[in-house]
């Protein structure tokens, strides 16, 4: 199977280099630093689950010529940018993609399949979903925190379409821990419930999720901004079989204390951060519906002096 991974940060630099090491044909798009170390040392992966350096690998800023100007044999291109930059990644690969290819986006909002089939088409898109906390430690280097390390994926209907399973077949071919839904919205909210409290609080109180499981007043706040986004789920007709909170519990209190959203280290580092498609979706959506979020608003407004970066 023929992979590109347009974006390859923490989240495609980890599952991208995965893929290629297990005889997968993956393209990388890159930009800047970051693409000239791929080109002139490859991909490193430092990770618990082992790590990895893969001295050669296929990558370009040039997705026309990646794609082969829509006559390529590219079968899946996992997206994985930030989410603002959802509609420029459509909109490069609109020209080129061939229509064979299935696009499936791997962001941390809930919303990114549909930006993207407002550009492509619905058929040619799926919905993703990544968990794993990983960043760039250096141009050219994946840091993998933590053994999380699995995506999701399937159609925006239902059911399981040949292609999400040709794609699952390569992910288990590659060792990759991956899982074919037939309810990737459901996944996507479930995900999206726990992150928009993560990356708020992490990056509001600029600590790991350690010290915020040992503050009391700061745990309440990261469970109510949960809930809140539980709650907005369940109003737009989502519906989960226990309470997504309490679900979340055991796989919280398991985390490791360094664990830190990527938020965090946007902000850290004076990058724009995506505050308006996280808390800021569950306090606009709310308002939508007629419902408060006075947890994720006191994180919309500490954070949005910084949203747009240094």
């Amino acid at each position: 199977m023929k992979i590109m991974i347009f974006g390859a940060g923490g989240v495609g630099g980890y599952f991208g280099a995965r893929l290629a090491a297990g005889g997968g044909d993956v393209t990388f798009i890159a930009r800047g630093p970051h693409l000239d170390a791929l080109r002139k040392h490859g991909l490193k992966l430092e990770s618990p689950l082992g790590d990895l350096h893969l001295p050669e690998v296929s990558a370009t800023d040039d997705v026309g010529e990646a794609l082969g100007g829509g006559a390529g044999d590219t079968d899946v291109v996992m997206v994985c940018v930030k989410l603002w930059d959802i509609e420029a990644a459509g909109t490069a690969l609109a020209p080129a993609l061939s229509p064979e290819a299935t696009v499936i986006p791997f962001e941390n909002g809930v919303d990114a399949p549909q930006r993207l089939a407002a550009i492509l088409g619905k058929d040619r898109v799926m919905g993703g979903s990544a968990h794993i906390s990983a960043r760039i430690a250096e141009p050219g280097v994946i840091s993998h925190n933590g053994k999380l390390a699995k995506i999701f994926f399937g159609e925006m209907g239902s059911g399981k379409s040949m292609r999400g399973k040709a794609f699952a077949a390569a992910c288990e071919a590659a060792g990759v821990a991956a899982r074919l839904t037939s309810n990737i919205e459901h996944v996507t909210w479930e995900k999206f419930i726990f992150l928009v409290a993560f990356s708020g609080m992490t990056a509001m109180r600029r600590q790991p999720i350690g010290p915020l499981r040992d503050n009391p007043e700061n745990w309440a706040m990261f469970l109510a901004a949960m809930g809140e986004a539980a709650a907005l789920a369940e109003a737009r007709g989502v519906t989960f079989r226990e309470d997504p909170v309490q679900a979340w519990l055991p796989r919280m209190e398991a985390m490791p204390d360094s664990y830190q959203a990527s938020m965090l280290e946007d902000l850290e580092h004076g990058r724009r951060l995506e505050l308006p498609w996280l808390s800021g979706a569950v306090v606009r959506l709310g308002a939508e519906t007629g419902m408060e979020t006075p947890a994720n608003s006191a994180i919309v407004e500490a954070l949005t002096p910084f949203a747009e970066g240094a």
